[in-house]
């Protein structure tokens, strides 16, 4: 049995998982138990009826530019890394480096931006090679994704107590995981402008992803090329706009502040509550404005 069967053997060994969950039924093991994305749980956080319009009413919502934008662009790396030569590269000047690294990336609208990525991935492979540590410039993983089980107890959170413990699916792509001195770091690429004020939301998403990592089947880390001895001791995000990129220690408080998100979420299903949370700066960029009867009432305040 090749890695990819072996991958889909033990995710179909799983319990099925959904957003249109039900707790009064997680008793009953034909049904499904509870998924969460990094993605869900950042919408859920950023307002409970946006959650709920889009992962448990699946209603439609039109491609946004920044969404396009967040696609090609992350498609782009995506390639960038599976076909950078690092052999090729090590016998090149530094003005070849870039040359190299700019005729990667596609000429289109975000050329840009592919620009600004393409001369820092260039001066990482330059400092990387005067270190000695070229093996360690590509990625391990490369939007690799990843499932795993796991239980929140009911009284992990004391803001969010539950009436029972839950076993949860959890599911996710991680943008891209190096590997420094055997340890691993998980790092996100974003598309958008960085403001200081996503620090704390960029750490919750790269605890969300050490969860993944850590609580991942052995099956699914061989997929990705990873082994349950490897652990998480930083954690970085790029964002390539604002030519910001910022690495940090994996910070425990920011894992328990995931778990408790999670318990908080589960807390809403429980109760059959996901209210709307308003605020005129970041609801007239909701996709789902139009259909949102409180948003369009506090407008008219």
């Amino acid at each position: 049995m090749n890695t990819d069967e072996k991958y889909k053997a033990r995710i179909d060994s799983m319990r099925e998982f959904t957003y249109k969950w039900l707790p009064e039924n997680y008793d009953d093991p034909s049904k499904p138990i509870l998924k969460i994305t990094k993605s869900s749980l950042g919408s859920y956080d950023w307002c409970p009826k946006k959650y709920d319009f889009s992962y448990i009413q699946r209603l439609p919502q039109d491609q946004t530019e920044a969404m396009r934008k967040g696609t090609v662009l992350h498609n782009h790396r995506e390639a960038f890394f599976n076909e950078f030569d690092v052999k090729k590269a090590e016998s090149m000047n530094n003005t070849e480096v870039l040359e190299y690294a700019t005729s990667l990336m596609p000429v289109d609208d975000y050329y840009d931006v592919s620009l600004t990525v393409a001369a820092f991935e260039a001066q990482r492979f330059i400092e990387s090679r005067s270190e000695e540590k070229t093996e360690e410039y590509l990625p391990i993983v490369n939007e690799g994704k990843f499932d795993a089980e796991i239980t929140i107890p009911a009284d992990f959170s004391k803001k969010y107590p539950l009436s029972r413990d839950y076993v949860i699916h959890i599911q996710g792509i991680i943008d891209r995981i190096f590997i420094e001195d055997g340890k691993l770091i998980p790092f996100e690429y974003k598309t958008g402008a960085w403001k200081d004020y996503k620090t704390s939301m960029m750490r919750k998403e790269m605890a969300f992803y050490q969860l993944l990592i850590e609580n991942a089947p052995d099956e699914v880390l061989e997929k990705c090329g990873l082994n349950r001895d490897m652990t998480v001791s930083h954690w970085g995000w790029y964002y390539p706009v604002s030519n910001y990129v910022f690495v940090e220690k994996a910070k425990t408080r920011s894992m328990t502040s995931v778990k408790d998100s999670i318990a908080k979420l589960i807390l809403a299903y429980e109760n059959k509550e996901f209210p709307t949370k308003f605020f005129y700066k970041t609801c007239s960029h909701c996709s789902y404005f139009g259909l949102c009867d409180a948003a369009n009432m506090e407008t008219w305040v």
